[in-house]
């Protein structure tokens, strides 16, 4: 073969890219930091805890209780119900409670929502009943029927007015009731049966707070 001809010889084999040096041991036995954006952190071991759901609440006014505000205001006070409602929100808000506020002059509707209150995702309701209250066996078994804690609310105290008036029929299915506070009633039996839904954390936190405020 002529010097120079390479037409049969085989061809070079590739020469393979050196491998990088290990690492040099660090004296002591001591580990090499990560470099920065090449780990990703651990997560912590167990499940992911998960967000609490809030506190639900079904707040229902009865008959006549739209006119709040304008209706003998001696006894029921200045503010309109959806001042009222705008309170309990703000309290609801501050608290982690949702809170859905519903009025009706028709007994089936307080009926509808009391017994309903559950399967609809609701943890308890307030109730306010307006003269129902004194009357309606339906709304006494909507109250059992709706297998939640209730709580009966008035604006004026019942039981210091017209006879007619001091007999609830509600009363016996209901787990409290709170009277005579003018539009704080709502609040108060609001901040009561979320503290039992809770297992009294909520009232005691708020004797916390005011205590820390000198109150």
């Amino acid at each position: 073969m002529a010097k120079g001809d390479v037409r049969n010889q085989a061809p070079p084999t590739p020469r393979r890219p050196a491998r990088p040096a290990a690492p040099r041991p660090l004296p002591g036995g001591a580990s090499r930091p990560a470099i920065a954006g090449k780990t990703r952190p651990a997560l912590p071991p167990g499940p992911i805890p998960a967000v609490p759901a809030a506190t639900r609440i079904r707040v229902v006014s009865g008959p006549n209780l739209d006119l709040l505000g304008l209706r003998e205001p001696e006894i029921y006070g200045t503010a309109t119900l959806l001042d009222l409602h705008a309170e309990l929100t703000s309290i609801g808000a501050a608290r982690g409670i949702e809170l859905e506020c519903l009025q009706s002059n028709h007994e089936g509707d307080l009926v509808t929502w009391v017994a309903h209150a559950g399967r609809e995702g609701f943890d308890g309701v307030v109730l306010n009943a307006g003269a129902l209250t004194h009357t309606s066996i339906a709304l006494l078994d909507a109250v059992r029927a709706s297998g939640l804690p209730v709580v009966e609310v008035h604006l004026s105290n019942p039981e210091a007015r017209e006879e007619y008036r001091r007999r609830s029929m509600i009363a016996e299915a209901c787990v409290g009731k709170v009277t005579g506070f003018g539009p704080a009633s709502y609040a108060l039996g609001l901040l009561a049966l979320v503290d039992r839904l809770r297992g009294g954390a909520e009232l005691r936190t708020s004797s916390n707070a005011g205590r820390r405020g000198g109150v």
